[in-house]
């Protein structure tokens, strides 16, 4: 699930800039992104912040996975979710939970833009010569970890040329030639590396005619430990001994790493691809297996052919050698599927094996375009960067996002993995069946991945969905598919197709929303007319800094529903609003009803109501009669307003009081999270142990109403709900919980009582946040003992929890040791960052004494980009912003630039924020607790 660019294999037009002074948007593609992730704001929920854990489909109606052996009606994948979400959102993130997004939208106080290397111009491949089919061999070494390889590409020269150029890194070239139809080879003369453009040129004593040929090369490469291109990855076999794969990870510009290729998305052709290995290791390709013989030099080692793909991009190429072991099935329509797993692991592989099967005809009908594959392999790598990565029928995954043991993984952990795989699967139709157009300078590929590319994507994707309604937005797809089918296509030709389906101004509409940068805020005020009501809308910019006051404010096209307490879920009047004001009648309301607008929390856009209003909402969440989504997008929304400065954040906390009957996991968990982001901002305070009673007060009903262990009918959702309202609890500093969580570890640890997965992360992080250094020390003992990937995360991610400074040093130590996987270092750290203000500062020092480190162990990808904001994104104070800047001026991270960028101007939000609203809210909190001291 990197991300890679292609959002239903389209642009969907630009990603706003962040820098001061920019124009309205910047040449950078934003990806109609779908599924995981979106956020508190921009808002349209499908995955909320910080809370690390999808909403359910029961709640939402967009599920993103299928949880096996739940009733038929649970078992949701709705594509506009699953499509958008899974092809859209790429490959690397679906990373489960991480802090909240930086500026989330338009316009605030900036930070000037930390002052990087500016980027050479960037010029694409020639066209003189293009690849038609790759012949490709290549002989790893696991001993030595390097590997020889040939290339026999046959090649169209489109123009006469004596040079040749393509994307080559990191590997050297032996011998290359190229041989027309027909006629005799020609040798290359010299070989010209253009290193920091990643390319080389093939130089030719004569001219190259026009017509077809071939193109040999000879080339060495090394196994690298970067996580990218063709690299080795550590494993722990059964009996210990320490051994290493040989992987592949080529999105979005890592093919060239691997073997000298035309390493761009919309270059395709097919590739015959062959494998010499150890004649005791699993070979695995896109493609079947084919053929399998010994190979004639060594008679240790074997090559391995696999059949001719389809016509491909080459960052779909994908080749595996290990040990591994697999289950398998064949899906309804006939697909062999297996995954794969470290060896003695395969019952860990039987979850995913299900969900994959379901899922694959699940697509083929919902598009009605057959999965065009033999067969699809699922592998889990121990060392992998991303979440996942959808090569084409052979697709990889962490092995948390892939493996789950049936005794000792958590609900969550079900979840994540059955969304990822889904994810994953439709990146298999879209992204690889059709996939965007060329991407832009490479050096920007890993920084546009970031709450606008994922949750503005994910949920515009929905809001399209909703208008243009099931039916015909399949229709859309469907003709989408078949016309683009191996080949590159556009956001405008997406748009084609969905205004053919359904004969709306799609493109019209779309284009407000991928070419301008925010969202809107729609306020709205009613006016009782006898037996009617006249709403007012008035559409304005939304600013993460306040409220919009510039002269020309931009206009979306919203997709406007309103629901009223006749029918809380279905709406009563529906409108395209495509000007500043709108009054709009609604018939037979009375003035004791009241008028909710987006319906479903569909729309992408914030939703101020005039007091009375907001009022008549108060009891409707109280008495659950507003539907579960409605009630979660309402509360969303006011915090966000309160973030602004738009609306006082005492208001908010008001609301959120009035959710003390909720019984909904997605309410509550992005309850939990905005509760979160509000606790980092008044730890800057010296009273943060009263939004910690809060917390407390607010969480304590849904507590003692859940209880520990699971009561007879619960299901899924009642397992993640009573996690997270015990470490909520438990963080809080919640004294029954506490007791009960230290007297459950202790039973755990000296083995008189196993804790159950689901209370596993809730315990640990209580006890570490009020533990000592012997509590340390046993949770790492526990670590090093786990035998489970999953649970060494678990511990791993909360370690940060612990509050004394020489305890959190220990942690940032044991962060980058050898007992860490190199991809797990960024979620130690983020978690002592996230874990208290001492945390945080310790963090951002140790970011800054070890960057030289943490940079070449990660090589600028876009994990940089993932600490730098894991490290930073709660403080809330100005001097901090210029702080960051300032280092980041000296150490220069080309690829995080962006995420430095909006890390600065969150800080500058964060400070605004607490200036703004922290007296407000610590009389509140003083008020509150006097009045219940009093009853």
């Amino acid at each position: 699930m990197r991300r890679c660019v292609r959002a239903f294999a389209a642009w969907a037009g630009s990603v706003p800039s962040r820098a001061p002074n920019a124009p309205p948007f910047s040449r950078l593609p934003l990806l109609l992104l779908s599924g995981a992730r979106a956020v508190a704001a921009p808002p349209s929920l499908l995955l909320l912040p910080g809370c690390g854990v999808s909403p359910a489909p029961s709640v939402l109606g967009l599920p993103c996975c299928w949880l096996p052996g739940r009733a038929e009606g649970e078992r949701r994948l709705v594509a506009a979710a699953a499509a958008a979400a899974a092809a859209a959102s790429h490959s690397r993130p679906l990373h489960s939970a991480s802090g909240s997004f930086a500026s989330r939208g338009a316009s605030g106080p900036r930070c000037s833009p930390a002052a990087m290397p500016e980027k050479r111009p960037f010029e694409r491949l020639p066209a003189e010569v293009c690849p038609v089919n790759y012949g490709l061999c290549l002989k790893p070494d696991l001993i030595d970890f390097t590997f020889e390889g040939k290339l026999e590409a046959a090649v169209q020269v489109r123009q006469p040329t004596n040079q040749i150029v393509m994307n080559c890194a990191d590997i050297d070239i032996i011998t290359a030639s190229y041989a027309p139809e027909g006629d005799e080879e020609i040798h290359a003369t010299g070989f010209n590396y253009q290193n920091e453009d990643e390319k080389v040129t093939l130089s030719f004593p004569s001219t190259l005619q026009k017509g077809t040929g071939t193109l040999k090369i000879d080339f060495v490469g090394e196994l690298n430990d970067k996580m990218k291109g063709f690299y080795r990855s550590k494993y722990i076999t059964p009996s210990g001994d320490t051994r290493f794969a040989a992987v592949t990870q080529f999105e979005a510009t890592d093919a060239r790493r691997a073997f000298p290729c035309w390493d761009e998305p919309a270059i395709k052709a097919t590739f015959d691809i062959s494998l010499v290995v150890p004649k005791d290791k699993v070979a695995l390709s896109n493609m079947n297996v084919t053929d399998r013989k010994p190979y004639p030099d060594d008679e240790n080692l074997v090559e391995v052919k696999f059949a001719r793909t389809p016509i491909m991009s080459t960052y779909l190429v994908a080749f595996v050698v290990g040990e591994y072991d697999f289950v398998e099935t064949r899906s309804s329509d006939g697909v062999l599927v297996r995954v794969y797993t470290p060896v003695g692991k395969a019952e860990q592989g039987k979850f995913a094996l299900e969900v994959a099967a379901k899922t694959l005809p699940f697509y083929k009908d919902y598009f009605n375009v057959p999965y065009p594959l033999p067969k699809i392999d699922l592998i889990a790598i121990a060392d992998f960067a991303a979440g996942a990565m959808e090569n084409w029928g052979l697709v990889t995954y962490r092995e948390t996002a892939l493996l789950i043991d049936p005794k000792n993984s958590c609900s969550s952990s079900r979840q994540w993995v059955a969304l990822v795989v889904g994810h994953e699967l439709a990146h298999q139709w879209f992204g690889n069946l059709v996939t965007m157009v060329n991407v832009g300078h490479p050096s920007e590929v890993d920084e546009i991945f970031d709450a606008i590319s994922y949750s503005k994507g994910a949920s515009v994707i929905r809001m399209l969905h909703d208008y243009i309604g099931d039916e015909d937005f399949r229709k859309g797809m469907h003709l989408y598919l078949t016309k683009f089918q191996e080949k590159n296509a556009a956001t405008e030709d997406l748009w084609e197709c969905l205004k053919q389906a359904s004969g709306k101004p799609i493109a019209a509409v779309m284009n407000t929303w991928t070419k301008q940068m925010g969202f809107s805020l729609i306020y709205v005020e009613a006016e009782q007319q006898e037996e009617d009501k006249v709403l007012k809308l008035v559409q304005k910019k939304f600013f993460a800094s306040g409220p919009y006051s510039g002269e020309d404010c931009p206009q979306w096209m919203v997709p406007i529903s309103i629901c009223t307490s006749e029918d809380p879920s279905c709406a009563k009047m529906q409108v395209l609003m495509d000007k500043p004001e709108l009054t709009l009648l609604l018939k037979d309301v009375k003035p004791d009803q009241w008028v909710k607008l987006n319906l479903g929390t569909v729309g992408f856009y914030r939703t101020q109501y005039s007091p009375d209003m907001l009022e008549s909402l108060l009891p409707v969440i109280r008495d659950l009669s507003l539907p579960p989504v409605d009630r979660l997008g309402l509360q969303n929304d006011l915090f966000s307003l309160a973030r602004a400065g738009i609306i006082s954040t005492v208001e908010v906390l008001k609301v959120m009081e009035a959710f003390v009957n909720e019984p909904n996991y997605t309410v509550w968990s992005d309850l939990s999270c905005n509760l979160g982001i509000l606790s980092t901002l008044l730890s800057h305070t010296d009273f943060y142990e009263e939004i910690q009673v809060f917390v407390r007060d607010v969480f304590s009903p849904i507590g003692e109403r859940l209880g520990w262990d699971p009561k007879p009918g619960e299901g899924h959702l009642d397992a993640l709900l009573r996690g997270l309202v015990l470490g909520k609890l438990g963080k809080a500093g919640h004294k029954a919980t506490l007791e009960e969580a230290r007297r459950r570890f202790k039973d755990h640890v000296e083995g008189k009582h196993i804790l159950s997965a689901d209370l596993r992360s809730p315990v640990y992080v209580t006890v570490l946040k009020h533990g000592d250094s012997a509590t340390l020390d046993t949770m790492l003992k526990l670590n090093k003992q786990a035998d489970m990937q999953e649970e060494r995360n678990r511990i791993e991610r909360v370690l940060g929890a612990i509050s004394q400074p020489e305890l959190i040093q220990k942690v940032l130590t044991f962060a980058l040791s050898e007992e860490v996987r190199p991809q797990d270092t960024v979620s130690v750290i983020g978690g002592v960052a996230g874990g208290s203000k001492q945390g945080r500062k310790a963090a951002w020092k140790f970011v800054k004494d070890n960057w030289e480190e943490l940079y070449n162990r990660y090589q600028g990808g876009f994990l940089i980009s993932r600490l730098i904001k894991l490290s930073v994104d709660g403080f809330a104070i100005d001097k901090m912003a210029a702080e960051i800047k300032a280092f980041f001026e000296s150490h220069p991270a080309p690829s995080a630039e962006r995420t430095i960028q909006q890390c600065c101007e969150n800080i500058l939000l964060n400070a605004a924020w607490l200036k703004r609203d922290a007296e407000d809210i610590h009389q509140y909190l003083l008020q509150r607790k006097a009045l219940l001291a009093m009853v």
